[in-house]
C-alpha cells in the first residue's frame, strides 16, 4: 500500500494501519498527520460534547450519516448521500480514517462498518475511544464549530452483503450453517425489560441467540483480547462461521462486528433495521421470549 501523496514527510504514518483496532498510544504518536483524519462518531449524550481529539471532524450518525426518510433509526444512506456527506467532511480516497466516540466502543463501531460497507477498508476504530484518550493523558481541545475545510475526493463504492434486511436475516435464522447474534442486553433479548423505543415488542427473533456488547470490552472500556472474543463466539455460535448481526438500531451490532473480525471471523453482515425493524408488530417477522438457546 502506498503512502498518501499528502502525507507529512517526517512521518510518513500509517504506510498502513494496523488493523482494525488502534490504541490511543498508536494514534496519538500520528496525530496531525498529513493523510490521517479523525472522526468523531458520537451519539447521543456525547455527541457534539464540549472536548474532542484535536483536530476530530463530526461523522455525525444522528444527522447527515442516516437516512432520515427510513421508518428505522441510524439506516444507511444510500451511495450518494453517503458520498456527500463523507467529502462534506474532507476524506479522500487515498486517505486513512480512525473513528472514536465519546462513551467508548459504542457508535464508532457503526461509522467504521458503514464505511466498509461502502468499499473503504482504510479505517480503524479507536480502542476505548474518548475515554480511554484521555486517561492516557493524551491532548484534547474544545470542540469548534463543525467542519468547513476543503472537500473530499471519497467515493461510495458499495459492497453487498455488509448492510441485510429482514429477508436475509430470516432466511439466515433457518440456515444451520449461520447464526444470528443480538448485541441488546440480556434482559431486552429475553423479553423481562422494556424496549426504550415505543411501539416494538420484546424478546427476539426465534433461532437467535444473545452476546451483550458490553460484555466483549474490559471493565476499562478495551475491546477484550482477540482469544477471548473468539471463545465468546463460539460459545453463542458454535462452530458457525456464518455471523449476522443485530441489536435495537444497527449501531451496537456494528460492535459484534468489530470484535467478529478480530476474533477472525469473515463471513460478516449487520442487519441495518435491527429490533426497530424487526420488533415492530407484524405476523411476518415472529417474536420469541425467555433466554433463548446458546448453540
Amino acid at each position: 500500500m502506498t503512502t498518501p501523496q499528502n502525507a507529512a514527510p517526517q512521518e510518513p504514518v500509517p504506510g498502513a494501519l494496523p488493523g482494525a483496532l488502534v490504541g490511543a498510544q498508536w494514534l496519538g504518536g500520528r496525530l496531525g498527520t498529513g493523510g490521517l483524519v479523525v472522526l468523531d462518531a458520537s451519539v447521543g449524550a456525547h455527541r457534539g460534547a464540549e472536548r474532542r481529539i484535536p483536530g476530530a471532524r463530526p461523522f455525525d450518525l444522528d444527522g447527515a450519516l442516516s437516512d432520515h426518510d427510513a421508518p428505522a433509526p441510524h439506516t444507511m444512506p444510500g451511495p450518494e448521500a453517503f458520498t456527500e456527506a463523507v467529502r462534506a467532511l474532507g476524506v479522500d480516497d487515498s486517505d486513512f480514517v480512525v473513528v472514536y466516540d465519546g462513551a467508548g466502543i459504542y457508535s464508532s463501531a457503526r461509522a467504521w462498518w458503514m464505511l466498509r460497507a461502502m468499499g473503504f477498508d482504510r479505517v480503524a476504530v479507536l480502542d476505548g475511544g474518548l475515554p480511554a484518550w484521555t486517561a492516557a493523558g493524551l491532548p484534547v481541545e474544545a470542540t469548534g464549530p463543525a467542519y468547513d475545510g476543503p472537500r473530499g475526493s471519497f467515493t461510495a463504492r458499495p459492497r453487498p452483503g455488509l448492510l441485510v434486511g429482514s429477508g436475509t436475516v430470516a432466511a439466515a435464522l433457518a440456515d444451520p450453517a449461520a447464526a444470528v447474534v443480538d448485541a441488546r442486553t440480556r434482559g431486552r433479548f429475553a423479553g423481562t425489560d422494556p424496549e426504550p423505543r415505543p411501539g416494538l415488542r420484546g424478546g427476539h427473533m426465534p433461532g437467535a441467540v444473545n452476546l451483550p456488547f458490553g460484555e466483549l470490552q474490559d471493565p476499562d472500556g478495551l475491546m477484550r483480547p482477540a482469544g477471548e472474543l473468539r471463545t465468546a463466539f463460539e460459545e453463542v455460535a458454535g462452530g458457525r462461521e456464518r455471523l449476522y448481526f443485530s441489536c435495537g438500531s444497527g449501531v451496537t451490532a456494528c460492535v459484534l462486528a468489530l470484535a467478529a473480525e478480530l476474533a477472525g471471523y469473515e463471513d460478516l453482515a449487520v442487519y441495518d433495521g435491527s429490533w426497530s425493524e424487526w420488533g415492530v408488530p407484524s405476523p411476518l417477522r415472529p417474536v420469541a421470549t425467555g433466554p433463548g438457546q446458546h448453540t
